[in-house]
């Protein structure tokens, strides 16, 4: 699983502690969020559940050793949420791209989340 602007590590804590044998990567633009992210979370990063990386979501990829995810959240993000919208194409297919083909992107501004769907060209 990825979360998009993570910080304070929150919501990856809580997914962490209940999703098994997987994974959530938790990015974040800034570093005062990463260093949250890190704090926050110590144990599950200690633990190897979750893992924490300083980039802006239009700047991500995956590192050679990733595997694309097959879930994706992000809750007040700017490029995502229309705060930033000269980020949002980039981001979409930062994200498209860190995705399997079957790889959902949920942000909030739905009840409780909207999909987001990264198909469309």
């Amino acid at each position: 699983m990825l979360e998009i602007g993570g910080a304070p590590g929150a919501a990856a804590r809580a997914v962490a502690r209940r999703i098994g044998t997987g994974h959530i990567l938790v990015i974040d633009r800034s570093a005062a969020g990463v260093a949250q992210v890190e704090r926050n979370a110590a144990d599950e990063i200690a633990s190897g559940r979750l893992s924490v990386r300083h980039v802006a979501a239009e700047d991500f990829a995956l590192l050679p050793s990733e595997e694309p995810f097959d879930l994706a959240f992000a809750i007040r993000v700017g490029a995502l949420d229309g705060r930033h919208p000269e980020a949002g194409p980039a981001a979409s297919r930062r994200i498209a791209a860190a995705l399997t083909p079957r790889g959902r992107l949920f942000a909030d501004g739905g009840d409780p989340l909207r999909e987001i769907d990264l198909r469309r060209p």
